[in-house]
């Protein structure tokens, strides 16, 4: 509920007492001391109908530079304000959701002004540059919370249900300048770090772990955006911490944007390629999971109807038109891709499971797959499977990646190239386990660097 309190002049009072009684609104009139000579009048509402009431009073005859002041009710006995909320809320049916001017005022205030937000943009890219390249998740959890991406996404996703084109338009263009600036931004810290000597500059960043993570789309990758994109909407219409889902928000788009940055200063365009698929298909999908989570909360969108009663011939009706297909174009492209990439993956991962239930293999111990594309081209036929086993010391298994490729090329349609990376161990057997040859293990491989290297198991 909301308490509003609005002084009203002698002259307006009489308007002002009739247009509430017409609108079955509850009010009380109290004195006002004042260097005017009027009332002051107690109206409580929903906290939906606020700017409804407002409107119709201004309307009466109400000035709208007039003394006014809306609080928050804890607690409030009014009678009918089932039915009031019924009439002048506009917003889903029951109570599963806010009003759409609570759900606008939220959106808006995930945003802070222009200076700010650019500023967090720049400073969560170089945040999560310095993450990726220390190979630390923390780090990069670090530039998900101070990351402002939450609003910019989020507002298209409302604007669309509460038919508010301004939002839309505004959240567009907000998220392609947060995204270029964070994209230049982690370009100039990686171009610093590499050339300032922190980083050496023939390092492999295809090899950081936590770059590889993000430069190909995949299902787990896929579903963080589908899941970041309904944490949002659902805090945006309820009472959850808004705040925790603009970190989810942020997880599925300031990585790839930082790895974008990190390519383009090594000069990897294999890297910049996925990592730019990945962010697009992050930022589409969660702006689409948002506006269907808003309609299954039971808001419904009224553009449709407005665009088929007003529709008319106009260069901004052209502009929107345009924008529309190509918002339409992009999701369907990344659709396709997406879908396609995840098919292959899912058919690699099937095809080494496949040549590994040989018992030839029967000894190797399967610690991880990743595809990566062979070009700039997100959508190329020419893809690389990287197979990472153990093995004992002294077992040599030559026709692996021989075997695994011959499988790959007959169940899939692409041009694949396989690496295999073993990982040597040598085990110990345990007292009392001797005759088994099982017991307590480990693992070194000097090709890789110590932060990388397996742990006692």
């Amino acid at each position: 509920m909301r308490l509003i309190q609005v002084f009203v002049p002698s002259e307006d009072r009489d308007a002002v007492r009739e247009t509430l009684s017409e609108m079955d609104v509850q009010f009380v009139f109290v004195d006002a001391d004042g260097r005017r000579d009027g009332r002051l009048a107690n109206v409580p509402v929903p906290s939906g109908a606020v700017e409804t009431v407002l409107e119709r009073l201004y309307d009466a005859g109400l000035g709208e530079d007039t003394y006014t002041v809306v609080t928050d009710v804890d607690r409030a006995n009014v009678p009918d304000v089932e039915e009031m909320t019924d009439r002048y809320v506009e917003g889903p049916k029951g109570e599963r959701g806010a009003s759409h001017a609570e759900i606008r005022e939220r959106a808006e205030d995930l945003t802070p002004d222009t200076a700010t937000y650019l500023a967090f943009a720049i400073a969560s890219a170089i945040v999560a540059v310095g993450g990726l390249l220390l190979d630390s998740a923390i780090v990069i959890v670090g530039a998900m919370v101070i990351a402002p991406f939450a609003g910019s996404t989020l507002s298209a996703s409302v604007g669309a249900v509460i038919s508010d084109r301004e939002m839309v338009v505004d959240s567009a263009t907000s998220q392609v300048a947060g995204l270029v600036v964070a994209y230049v931004g982690a370009i100039a810290m990686s171009v610093f770090l590499r050339r300032s000597g922190f980083v050496p500059p023939t390092l492999d960043i295809g090899r950081i772990g936590q770059v590889g993570a993000f430069v190909t789309p995949n299902l787990l990758t896929l579903v963080i955006a589908i899941f970041a994109g309904f944490a949002g909407a659902l805090a945006l219409a309820t009472d959850l911490p808004v705040s925790l889902a603009g970190v989810a928000v942020a997880a599925a788009i300031v990585p790839a944007a930082a790895v974008a940055g990190i390519g383009t200063a090594w000069g990897e365009p294999i890297v910049i390629a996925g990592a730019v698929v990945l962010l697009l298909m992050n930022i589409v999908f969660i702006n689409l999971t948002a506006y269907l989570t808003l309609i299954a909360l039971g808001y419904r969108s009224s553009v449709i109807r407005n665009v088929r009663e007003n529709a008319a011939v106009s260069l901004r009706t052209g502009a929107y038109a345009v924008i529309v297909l190509l918002f339409l174009v992009v999701v369907a492209v990344t659709a396709v891709g997406t879908y396609q990439h995840l098919v292959f993956e899912q058919q690699v991962n099937d095809d080494v499971q496949a040549v590994l239930d040989d018992p030839e293999y029967g000894s190797l111990e399967l610690a991880g797959v990743a595809t990566e594309y062979n070009d700039a081209s997100a959508f190329s036929d020419d893809v690389s499977v990287t197979v990472t086993v153990g093995r004992s010391s002294g077992l040599e298994h030559d026709g692996l990646a021989d075997e695994l490729w011959t499988e790959m090329s007959a169940e899939t349609d692409r041009s694949v190239s396989v690496d295999v990376r073993f990982v040597d161990y040598q085990r110990a057997a345990a007292v009392g386990d001797a005759d088994d040859g099982r017991g307590a293990w480990w693992q070194v491989d000097e090709r890789l660097p110590l932060s990388s290297r397996p742990s006692l198991a």
